[in-house]
């Protein structure tokens, strides 16, 4: 399973107001919210959280068929790799989902996967996507039907699968 995630942060400026009362709380736990403003970029700190939950809620959709609104059940652990590269964990009922969020130019991209399929290749895709009747998007590639996540914000679109 593979989830994805993609803020832009401009667009989230416009559309969003993480600094409004109640906003961390409603989305973030206790120790997330530490961590928000413990950050020397607190706001960048909100949407890699915000895009690991996102990323790893759609695989756990995925496993479990469940659709809930439930942030504060997914628990996000981030480590810095470099100032453009995150690896992470988020834990939901249970899961646990490996994540790998980058930074370039303005944009947030969060790839999420199930823990027992950490580090099988994942690559960007192209061409048409197309949604199951459980609403799950997925790609043909050689006459075969690929199972792709596929999210987009503000003008950010990205389309991952497994290679």
């Amino acid at each position: 399973m593979i989830g994805n995630d993609v803020v832009d942060i401009a667009a989230s400026r416009i559309e969003s107001n993480w600094k409004r009362k109640g906003f961390l709380e409603k989305i973030f736990t206790t120790q997330e919210q530490e961590l928000i403003k413990r950050a020397s970029n607190p706001e960048l700190y909100v949407w890699i959280l915000w895009s690991m939950k996102e990323a790893a809620y759609k695989v756990y959709n995925r496993e479990t068929g469940i659709r809930a609104v439930i942030p504060h059940e997914l628990a996000c652990k981030v480590d810095v790799v470099s100032q453009q590269a995150y690896k992470g964990t988020v834990t939901c009922r249970g899961g646990e989902y490996c994540t790998t969020t980058t930074v370039t130019n303005g944009v947030i991209h969060t790839i999420a996967v199930c823990n027992f399929l950490k580090g099988k290749k994942v690559t960007e895709v192209s061409g048409d996507v197309f949604k199951d009747a459980n609403g799950w998007p997925y790609i043909y590639r050689s006459g075969l039907k690929i199972p792709v996540s596929k999210s987009n914000h503000g003008k950010s679109t990205k389309v991952v699968a497994f290679q």
